[in-house]
């Protein structure tokens, strides 16, 4: 048996905490998606406007849905893919800013209710949707102190309204934020007097505007004047929503000189979570699952080497009466299994999916992915999917001539189409669900148009060439021979059960990851932004080693009980861990999240599911492959006559 050298020990150890520093570095400093633009004093800045966003229903509407003010012509920015899949619709606005000018009560513009727009802005400032802007591609925050922790925490955008009682009133009444005070930070070069924004930030009030006489648009507003200084600091005396009701909007502009740097102008935004995460209870986490894993092999290798020590003696002292354990299914345990076409096409694509998760993962902790790209990630994603559909027709193509399979086009094509075309199915009624409630989250037909084109003009060909090579090479040999007629399996301890050991051999895999689950959880359904790609890495890492390690275990006690059927349950042992994801899925939904509506439980529902889908095809493949290789190594160590 190979001794482990200790300077193999300590490299390892030295690669572990280079990723750990790196993963903590990640925070810090990214490879920005843009160049930095230079502002000189009274340049122009573009304020942009983006989507209406709530995580009541998780259904996005766009800007201009509402009876806000509009500039003479509303212009679409260019969207990328991930963009328009997220529901982002990123549009110009009338609000002007011109660096290091403050203004004081600008006038927007003066609308007048109707009972329509009345009734939408109530139903939007009951379901708490919140305006998000975005000046020099950073997102505006609202600072919110906490007495409790004397540190301020930032809110994504502002609320529409807020809803509250006149004094002296028991009625609830809606209440429109009609004044926003920003601030604009800046970072100022001492040589070129130049600068560069590193911070959007709103204080956003409702105000009842006064003025003298009919409006004709150039009224003086007593309740907000710049000649005499009087600037909104308060909502005392609120704008009410109701029909017939006259609004003027209007703003602040400040300008706050920050020691901030443009480089680390991402690190407010990346901190932005109520609650510092829990670093060293994942640190605490992941040690655990490494040290239960080590133990796993350490306790395989000196089993299996007794084991095979064991069988060879015997054979050569010729005192094998009969053979026990493992060694005697040597005959039927690479008999193909039930159902292999469609083992061959899960496994084409897991291999697809993982090769799609290490390069995004890769790009991710690199900083290729910054969060000042939007929708990079996804966008990613899909490509990389698209372009892994080679390596996932060459791996099925390869499984089925080893199962003896002939028709290769026809285990292609189900490879191309079976896992995209469940996954594509549900999410197109999805959308239809989206569409029903005119949310600007409904993937237009030209993006739908996209995705098919992605799927059919790019991943089938792909996989088709994969497969075509796959098929080319030689089939895969055995180690042993396959016994002409099956053996009978005996009949399994009820710790053996299938359903028992495939379902206790999903604990672990979801252990390693569950943790790290909640914060990603929170990221996509409360809104906030996931950057600690350096840790998710590790997460990912030792996800691959627990999947591997528990299937081999259990793989090796069902060919001990003599029951060589492992070719499915490998693959449900570590894949039935999506099954625990998919279930804290729903523990969150109800402990964690206020969503009311129908619509947006299924959405949320349904969205989880083909995520846990996914999920199960990855874990399913790194444990399908973990016990083919242990099985091959283990029955070409032993002489069999």
């Amino acid at each position: 048996m190979e001794v482990v050298r200790p300077q193999l020990i300590h490299r390892w150890i030295s690669v572990f905490v280079l990723i750990c520093l790196f993963s903590f570095e990640a925070q810090c400093f990214y490879l920005p998606g843009v160049a930095p633009q230079d502002f000189m004093k009274g340049d122009p800045l573009m304020v942009k406007v983006n989507k209406l966003t709530s995580t009541k229903t998780q259904l996005p509407y766009s800007y201009y849905s509402l009876p806000y003010c509009t500039p003479k012509q509303i212009v679409d920015s260019a969207e990328n893919l991930g963009e328009v899949l997220r529901g982002d619709r990123i549009e110009n606005s009338p609000f002007e800013f011109h660096m290091r000018e403050p203004q004081m009560c600008n006038v927007v513009c003066h609308i007048v209710l109707n009972a329509k727009n009345a009734k939408e802005l109530k139903e939007k400032i009951e379901d708490e949707y919140r305006v998000n802007m975005i000046l020099d591609n950073l997102p505006l925050v609202m600072p919110i102190k906490r007495p409790d922790l004397d540190t301020t925490v930032y809110q994504h955008g502002f609320h529409v309204g807020l809803k509250g009682q006149y004094a002296g009133s028991k009625e609830e009444k809606h209440f429109i934020h009609n004044h926003l005070t920003f601030t604009v930070k800046f970072h100022k070069d001492p040589q070129t007097d130049a600068a560069r924004v590193v911070g959007f930030e709103v204080k956003p009030f409702s105000v009842k505007h006064e003025y003298d006489g009919e409006w004709n648009g150039k009224n003086r507003l007593t309740t907000c004047d710049p000649h005499a200084k009087r600037t909104v600091t308060s909502s005392d005396s609120p704008q009410e929503v109701e029909d017939k009701k006259e609004i003027i909007f209007t703003y602040d502009v400040e300008f706050e000189e920050s020691d901030i740097k443009w480089a680390s102008r991402w690190d407010t935004y990346l901190l932005m979570a109520d609650d510092q995460i829990h670093w060293f209870s994942i640190v605490n986490s992941l040690m655990i699952v490494l040290f239960l894993s080590g133990m796993v092999a350490m306790i395989m290798l000196r089993t299996l080497y007794r084991d095979i020590s064991k069988y060879n003696q015997l054979e050569t002292q010729e005192e094998a009466q009969e053979e026990t354990g493992w060694k005697l299914v040597h005959g039927d345990v690479f008999r193909p299994p039930i159902n292999s076409d469609l083992l061959c096409v899960y496994v084409g694509t897991g291999v697809q999916f993982f090769g799609m998760t290490v390069v995004t993962m890769t790009f991710a902790v690199l900083g290729f992915l910054s969060p000042s790209n939007r929708g990079g990630l996804m966008t990613a994603m899909l490509l990389l999917w698209a372009f892994m559909g080679v390596f996932a027709g060459y791996a099925s193509a390869r499984l089925y001539k080893m199962f003896k399979g002939s028709e290769w086009k026809k285990i292609t094509l189900k490879t191309a189409l079976m896992f995209p075309g469940v996954v594509f199915v549900l999410f197109f009624v999805l959308n239809a669900l989206i569409w029903g409630e005119k949310s600007s989250g409904a993937v237009p037909f030209g993006t739908m148009f996209a995705l098919v084109f992605l799927w059919f003009g790019i991943a089938v060909p792909l996989v088709f060439v994969g497969s075509y090579v796959g098929f080319k090479k030689p089939a895969i040999e055995d180690p042993v021979k396959t016994n002409k007629i099956p053996r009978q399996v005996p009949e399994q301890a009820w710790y053996m059960n299938p359903v028992f050991s495939i379902l206790i051999g999903g604990i672990l895999p979801f252990g390693a990851v569950f943790i790290e689950l909640f914060f990603i959880l929170t990221s996509i359904w409360l809104q906030q932004f996931y950057y600690i790609f350096g840790f998710l890495f590790i997460v990912l890492v030792i996800l691959i080693v627990t999947c591997a390690e528990i299937t081999i275990v259990l793989c090796y006690f069902q060919l001990c009980s003599e029951d060589y059927l492992w070719w499915w349950r490998s693959y449900l042992t570590s894949g039935s861990s999506a099954l625990y994801l998919f279930l804290y899925a729903a523990f969150y939904f109800f402990t964690k999240l206020e969503i009311t509506k129908p619509v947006s439980g299924m959405l949320y529902f349904g969205y989880m599911l083909i995520a846990s889908y996914a999920f199960f095809v990855l874990t399913g493949t790194i444990g399908f492959y973990a016990c083919f290789w242990f099985t091959r190594l283990i029955y070409s160590s032993v002489k069999i006559d």
